[in-house]
């Protein structure tokens, strides 16, 4: 049952771009790591660790598609659950530390010891074992959209008015998260990183792996998202995108459907924020500004909704995009940013991979049109062969 589940999955577009992903998950790591700095191909550290932000950027995309491109929920707190996936991993590098500090304490982070804190605070303890920092990594952020979507579908909280409110619970935590009482570093986040698993994450094979890990993450989520989405459970999906009030009179549990959907959704973010903290260094309140919510999703529109492998792309090129404009031109890549988000709406609403898929189709289907007509224009003289 599970083999027919992953090979469902794995139809032609998805496997090739599972393939793709794991060619790049070893290839650019034995670039880095095998060919000398002189040598054309090398890939130095700092561009690898700017192609697994990437990746986890992608990640994060993925998971908004599973949402808004299948089950038709716009949210705008994706951007929340990415963040405590963050946190979670960042408590158990923060844990890591120990007298290494500034202040030299074993067991409070230097800003607990700078706030004067006296003891670990109770939802710290447990964040030095790797393994329960992974299981809160789902765990975490799975539980708010299982709280949040209990109450807002079961309200039947729809359209803008539920893309208001996930913006709002994103902003309330961004508030939240800012205060120092809060026990997770204030304004200042987590940060000054050692090493994760007894490994420098400074060092240039930690960074390989933990590129690799992302871009084999970012592979498995994608055959999850395709098996879900290709699945019977998954017809039913698009059914409460496209029409939600006959799919409830069918005898669906339409608040079953999308919890499940967000929940799901809302753990593969988390995992995205995870990988993409120990690449980048530091966790701060600022990754659950709305604003970053949005960006994923003109990421997602961009590379086409509704497609899984769109939002990959469009994450991966906006991203490229701003590391370039806001190198070169860092007065304008908002424009440009708002631009682009409106060009699409205006002239590509399928996205970069939906406008392709359509216009392929719409290709084989004049081709198949021709063939049909030269076949009517063939049978009246076969017709008049036949008779004499």
């Amino acid at each position: 049952m599970i083999s027919s589940f992953i090979l469902r999955a794995l139809e032609g577009r998805i496997l090739v771009t599972v393939c793709i992903i794991l060619a790049v998950a070893l290839l650019v790591p034995a670039s880095n790591l095998l060919l000398s700095p002189d040598n054309a191909l090398h890939i130095p550290t700092y561009v690898m660790s700017l192609m697994g932000k990437y990746l986890c950027y992608a990640l994060l995309a993925l998971a908004l598609d599973l949402v808004w491109g299948y089950c038709g929920i716009l949210s705008l707190g994706h951007g929340a659950f990415f963040a405590l996936g963050g946190y979670a991993m960042g408590m158990y590098l923060m844990r890591q530390i120990g007298s290494r500090g500034v202040y030299g304490d074993p067991i409070l982070p230097d800003f607990m010891v700078f706030l004067n804190w006296k003891q670990l605070p109770w939802f710290w303890h447990g964040f030095d074992m790797f393994w329960f920092a992974c299981a809160m990594v789902l765990v975490v952020p799975g539980l708010l959209a299982f709280v949040f979507g209990w109450f807002a579908f079961r309200s039947r909280v729809n359209g803008v008015y539920l893309s208001i409110i996930t913006q709002a619970m994103t902003y309330a935590l961004m508030l939240a998260f800012f205060r120092n009482d809060m026990g997770f570093g204030g304004n200042n986040g987590l940060t000054d990183y050692k090493d994760i698993l007894g490994f420098s994450v400074q060092a240039d094979g930690t960074r390989a792996v933990l590129f690799s890990l992302s871009a084999i993450m970012l592979s498995l989520c994608l055959v999850l998202a395709s098996a879900i989405t290709r699945s019977k459970f998954g017809k039913v999906l698009v059914g409460v995108r496209d029409a939600e009030s006959r799919v409830r009179f069918l005898g669906f549990r339409v608040e079953n459907i999308k919890l499940f959907t967000f929940v799901t959704s809302a753990m593969m973010a988390g995992i995205a924020g995870a990988l993409f903290v120990p690449q980048v260094g530091i966790i701060n309140p600022g990754e659950f500004a709305p604003a970053n919510s949005i960006e994923v999703v003109v990421w997602t529109a961009v590379g086409g909704r509704g497609t899984l492998i769109g939002p990959i792309i469009g994450a991966v090129l906006v991203n490229g995009g701003k590391s370039f404009f806001t190198g070169a031109f860092p007065e304008f890549w908002l424009y440009a940013l708002g631009a682009l988000f409106i060009f699409v709406t205006l002239f590509m609403p399928k996205g970069i991979v939906g406008t392709v898929q359509a216009a392929l189709a719409n290709r084989k289907a004049v081709k198949a049109a021709a063939r049909a007509q030269a076949q009517n224009d063939d049978t009246p003289s076969t017709q008049i062969q036949a008779a004499e």
